[in-house]
């Protein structure tokens, strides 16, 4: 079931056609990935899942049914550009902004105190905003966006500006998150993120859905057909095993270690690459070199622009 949809959604700006026949479908209690180059259109989507702002054509559905108002109590959204009020206490402004997503005082202040254990920042609470640096600042806004424990999460670049061991935090918590029934949102440009976190993704990119789909099968669809090859033996002997179906790109030898990349060719199969290997080496390791989410964005993103005679930029 999806807990979010948005279909053939469209949206201008004066004359800037910032989404158009924009549609996405998000599953419950997945991690979607919502890619894009800078100005693509996907903060304009977020703003209008968000009811920030409305979408010129089509129609956004939450839980089965059209949006409505209300539905903003059941998201959590962390944006790009961060809101803190710099003068106001931590724990002051925490409770205040807990509060504002329905939550009595007594239930924000047993939340708050949770999450700031979790993340030992109990200092913090007396501190004001601008005695935290940008991740300090940043944990406290993350804090506030899971609070109510909304159904859908939006998390707009939320590792920015943090250092690899708060990033990692970070990420295991939006996993948890997930765990517990959360359906979450996540928009970044660290490609490296979106392979280890997201179930789904769309790109977005000149405000057309160029890409979407589950994160396993697009990689597999823009596989080369190259495989990795580790093995003991001549190289020389595993040149002459190849027929004109397969190349060899390249080999090496680390460390006694030698690796070999071999190209499959035509409608060729991997299998019988095996079998014609075998008699040849000693083969042990054999995987098709499948690429890597930030390979599979520029490429696709590229070839949309050289088709379409768009510029990159």
């Amino acid at each position: 079931m999806n807990l979010l949809t948005a279909e053939h959604v469209e949206k201008r700006y004066s004359n800037h056609l910032a989404l158009d026949d924009v549609s996405i479908s998000v599953p419950e209690k997945s991690i979607y990935g919502l890619l894009g180059p800078n100005g693509a259109g996907k903060t304009t989507l977020i703003r209008i899942i968000n009811q920030i702002t409305g979408p010129d054509k089509g129609e956004v559905t939450f839980a089965g049914r059209k949006m409505v108002a209300d539905d903003i109590y059941h998201i959590g959204y962390l944006p790009e550009e961060r809101g803190l009020y710099k003068k106001m206490k931590v724990g002051e402004q925490a409770l205040y902004l807990a509060q504002l997503k329905g939550l009595s005082k007594t239930d924000a202040i047993k939340r708050l105190k949770y999450w700031f254990e979790k993340f030992e920042i109990q200092s913090w609470w007396d501190k004001k905003v601008e005695e935290l640096s940008k991740g300090m600042a940043q944990k406290v806004q993350f804090i506030v966006t899971v609070i109510h424990e909304p159904r859908l999460l939006i998390f707009d670049e939320p590792f920015s500006g943090f250092d690899p061991i708060n990033a990692n935090l970070l990420k295991e918590e939006i996993l948890k998150l997930k765990e517990k029934g959360s359906t979450i949102i996540f928009s970044t440009h660290n490609m490296g993120s979106v392979e280890e976190l997201c179930d789904h993704i769309t790109l977005i990119n000149k405000s057309k859905n160029i890409l979407n789909g589950p994160i396993n099968e697009v990689r597999q669809k823009y596989g080369s057909n190259v495989f990795e090859l580790a093995f003991r033996g001549d190289v020389i002997k595993l040149k002459e095993s190849l027929d004109s179906n397969y190349t060899l790109i390249s080999n090496s030898e680390e460390a006694g270690l030698k690796k070999a990349l071999i190209k499959v060719n035509n409608f060729s199969s991997d299998n019988r690459l095996l079998q014609m290997l075998l008699p040849a080496v000693e083969v042990t390791g054999f995987n098709q070199v499948i690429p890597s989410m930030n390979d599979i964005f520029i490429q696709v993103v590229q070839d949309y622009n050289r088709v379409n005679g768009l510029s990159s930029n």
